[in-house]
């Protein structure tokens, strides 16, 4: 420990002796060291913080979904530090005193881009930080500049995603409704050429109507007729058998006698009548009559051919003669429509072979509308939502900016720290003088005790003589000192006053 005493006493000593040139040293490093201090210009910063809220009840009714929002934030704050936003930053701020061309504009621009900060604190709080430290300004100008360039993007920040939106949806809607009418004209005439089509090649076309279907419909009304006109044919030939058999005229009796033969012709006409309404052979009534005939025709055989009548019309033969003329024009009918179907089965067989080229035709302009269509009708809809959600955006507040703490006016610069610099450099001055003087000690072969000099040559030292000052000397030396003294203090009061002038200088900008 006396070891590690004397050597620090020895370095004390060393320095002591050379006090001078450490204040010296002290002094130039200080004055260089403030001068470059004072030459760094004061940024001044200004903070200011912003909250979004957004609705979700009426929003999410009509599709403005939330994410969506915050997405749109999220592009706005990326885009709120781009070239065209900070031009207008310039342009509405004090920068745009310096600015007179395009040059100059270009440069304030990066400028503002290294010293604007967009923050996002959490999910619906942003803030928006600000320096200035234009060398051509003033302290106080550069403190309302800080908070004037804040305030400009907070303005730009609401009116991106305010009237930006309204904008987009505007542009939207006008795209949407040139692409409205042109579907709309796309549409009109694919319906125009499909009418057009389709009276072409009327019969041609499938569907209700088509070739195939008319054959198919004209073949099952063949079978049908067919099948009538059978009925009808057999329904003739009996008549025709039935009137061959049956007298045309028949006798009517005088007085006293032929009552057996107009009982007979009266039964034959009744018979007549009931297989004209369709009875069999095997009905009993019929069965039944044609006895009574039968016998009857035997009592007409006994009686007298002369018998004092005359002869009248028969109403049978009559009766059978007008369904006989029914069933022959019913049987005509029958073969007139079967010869009509017959044609148009084989007028119908020859384009059948042009159909399916026609079809094809007909689908591809059926497909064509339809798509057409679709597109419109989406086109459409996709138009009213977004009118909708522009009504929305613009009549509701379902974006509400909120500025929770306005710009603020900076009274003290952010940077630089000037005390603390102020001070640095006066430790370090001070601690430059000190060890320049205990480096020139070491270069310097003094030694300052008898201990130091037996050492470094390895004999012994006799004795050492003490330093004898005059009244003289001692005079010299108290002048010295006190000049040594005054110039230290010299050197902390020109601290004390750069540090005076930093303090009055910031109550000049507050």
């Amino acid at each position: 420990m006396n070891g590690l005493y004397d050597e620090f006493l020895i370095a004390v000593h060393s320095v002591w002796n050379r006090r001078w040139l450490a204040l010296a040293v002290a002094w130039g490093l200080c004055l260089v060291g403030w001068l470059v201090v004072a030459l760094i210009p004061n940024s001044y910063e200004s903070r200011a913080r912003i909250s979004v809220e957004m609705q979700s009840i009426l929003s999410d009714k009509v599709g403005v979904d939330a994410r969506e929002r915050k997405k749109n934030m999220e592009r706005v704050q990326e885009t709120l530090a781009s070239t065209i936003n900070l031009e207008k930053v310039v342009r509405g701020t004090a920068l745009n005193r310096t600015v007179s061309s395009d040059r100059e504009l270009a440069g304030k621009v990066e400028m503002l881009r290294k010293s604007i900060q967009i923050k996002s604190e959490k999910d619906n709080l942003f803030e928006i930080i600000a320096t200035s430290s234009a060398s051509n300004l003033s302290d106080a100008e550069n403190a309302v500049l800080a908070r004037d360039i804040v305030q400009k993007m907070i303005d730009i920040f609401v009116e991106e995603n305010l009237s930006g939106d309204r904008d987009e949806t505007s542009q939207t809607i006008k795209f949407l409704d040139a692409q409205l009418a042109q579907r709309e004209k796309e549409l009109q005439e694919a319906e125009q050429k499909r009418v057009q089509f389709e009276t072409e090649n009327l019969g041609l076309l499938p569907g209700v109507g088509s070739i195939s279907q008319r054959m198919e419909a004209a073949r099952a009304e063949l079978v049908q007729i067919d099948s009538q006109l059978s009925q009808a044919s057999a329904s003739l030939a009996a008549l025709n058998g039935q009137l061959s058999g049956t007298p045309s005229s028949i006798a009517t009796p005088g007085v006293g006698g032929g009552g057996a033969r107009a009982q007979l012709a009266q039964a034959q006409s009744t018979l007549a009548s009931a297989r004209a309404r369709g009875w069999t052979d095997s009905h009993p009534d019929v069965v039944a009559m044609k006895n009574e005939i039968a016998a009857l025709r035997k009592q007409a055989a006994k009686e007298p051919s002369g018998g004092g009548g005359y002869r009248t019309p028969n109403p049978a033969y009559s009766s059978l003669q007008s369904m006989r003329a029914e069933r022959q024009a019913t049987v005509a009918a029958l073969q007139a429509r079967k010869n009509a179907l017959q044609a148009d089965m084989t007028q119908l067989a020859s384009k059948q072979t042009l159909e399916p080229g026609v079809a094809a035709e007909m689908s591809r302009i059926n497909r064509d509308h339809e798509v057409l269509k679709d597109q419109y009708n989406k086109l459409l809809a996709d138009r009213e939502q977004i009118k909708l959600r522009g009504q929305v955006e613009s009549e509701t507040d379902s974006v509400k900016f909120r500025v929770i703490d306005p710009p603020s006016s900076p009274r003290s610069p952010a940077a630089p720290n000037r005390p603390l610099l102020l001070a640095l450099v006066l430790f370090v001055g001070i601690g430059g003088g000190i060890g320049a003087a205990f480096a020139m000690g070491h270069l310097q072969t003094s030694y300052p005790t008898a201990a130091k000099l037996e050492k470094s040559s390895g004999l012994p030292v006799i004795g050492s003589v003490s330093q004898v000052a005059t009244n003289a000397q001692r005079a010299v030396s108290g002048k010295k000192l006190r000049l040594f003294y005054g110039t230290s203090g010299a050197l902390f009061g020109v601290f004390g006053m750069l540090m005076i002038v930093e303090f009055i200088q910031r109550g000049m900008v507050a």
